[in-house]
């Protein structure tokens, strides 16, 4: 994979990364505005609610605006010395999509970081009012259009990122561009790990874009490895035990608090050291659990005719064209 430019100068390099990156490392965030979908719970809000305690502007971009108002108030009342707003966002609604948009575009000209983090996978087979299942909409068609919605106000923002969360699920992935949309039969963890992979697909591809526009956004990728968080609520029963805070002594080794969860994604949204087309999560057993570093995605990831293809086909379904070249990069840039 072609990534973006590497080492910086040695004179300006920053200092060597810890060892055990926490919470802590995330450097001063204030005068910043970053905006992470589906951050009323989880490790959005666990993400949230680091950035604002370091000083950021922090919107909390979800579907249910009273669950936003309350995450709001709680974020706030944690964290005074960062300023908390929300957005009403409906990634499986095209038309929700553009709105929140729109609205995002009028609030804040400036925008340092977007972490894609909403996600999530349905049991059984549904689809959204454009009739795309609701898992690929939800995880992937609706972050992709919301991101080059607002793809312009990131690139006249020097050094800001893009941060798409996938899963380790996505090594079980495949995409399958006859039947995107699980026609022909669902099973929902074949749905959830296509999504997943199509997330990380989808960094890779626009990373190589951002760099051959010559801009200095990034886009990252991150995972929280398997944490315990309201993500297993519709799914079956042993789910919903194992991921139970009430098993952490027995399943440690599986499992891992939201708070460690988020580290990945502060890590891809925040470290100086991070470069574009890197992928951060535990590398723990199997990279279930452990503090954030590098760590490596599939083969199936990496093929870039595939990335391509998919890009394509998302454009195609969203009708949403990144505004990416050499000329509109040089036109932000002044």
């Amino acid at each position: 994979m072609t990534r973006a430019s590497t080492a910086p100068d040695a004179a300006t390099a920053p200092p060597p990364a810890p060892s055990r990156w926490t919470a802590s490392d995330v450097p001063d965030q204030r005068g910043r505005t970053i905006v992470i979908t589906g951050a009323n719970t989880g490790i959005g809000f666990e993400t949230a609610l680091v950035l604002a305690r370091h000083g950021a502007n922090v919107v909390l971009a979800c579907r249910n605006p009273q669950r936003a108002a309350d995450a709001q108030a709680r974020i706030a009342a944690a964290a005074p010395a960062g300023k908390v707003s929300t957005l009403e966002l409906d990634l499986a609604s095209p038309a929700a999509v553009r709105q929140a948009a729109e609205q995002l575009r009028a609030e804040h000209p400036r925008i340092d970081v977007l972490v894609n983090n909403a996600g999530g996978v349905r049991p059984r087979h549904e689809v959204t009012e454009d009739g795309f299942e609701m898992t690929l909409a939800t995880n992937h068609l609706g972050p992709f259009a919301f991101t080059g919605l607002v793809l312009d106000q990131l690139l006249k923002t020097p050094d800001s990122r893009i941060v798409t969360v996938s899963s380790i699920g996505h090594r079980r992935g495949v995409i399958d561009f006859d039947d995107l949309h699980a026609e022909r039969g669902y099973r929902f963890q074949h749905a959830y790990f296509q999504a997943k992979l199509a997330n990380l697909m989808f960094t890779y591809e626009l990373q190589r874009r951002l760099a051959q526009a010559g801009a200095r956004t990034i886009a990252v990728a991150a995972h929280p490895g398997n944490a315990r968080t309201e993500f297993g609520r519709d799914m079956s029963a042993f789910v919903r035990v194992a991921m139970s805070p009430r098993l952490r002594l027995l399943t440690s080794w599986l499992m891992q608090s939201p708070q460690m969860g988020a580290l990945p994604s502060l890590r891809a949204a925040t470290d100086p050291q991070v470069r574009g087309g890197e992928y951060y999560g535990p590398p723990g057993r199997a990279q279930f659990t452990g503090y954030p570093a590098r760590v490596e995605s599939s083969d199936r990831s990496h093929d870039i005719e595939a990335q391509r293809r998919l890009w394509q086909e998302s454009e195609r379904l969203t009708g949403i064209a990144y505004p990416l070249s050499a000329s509109t990069v040089t036109a932000h840039d002044r």
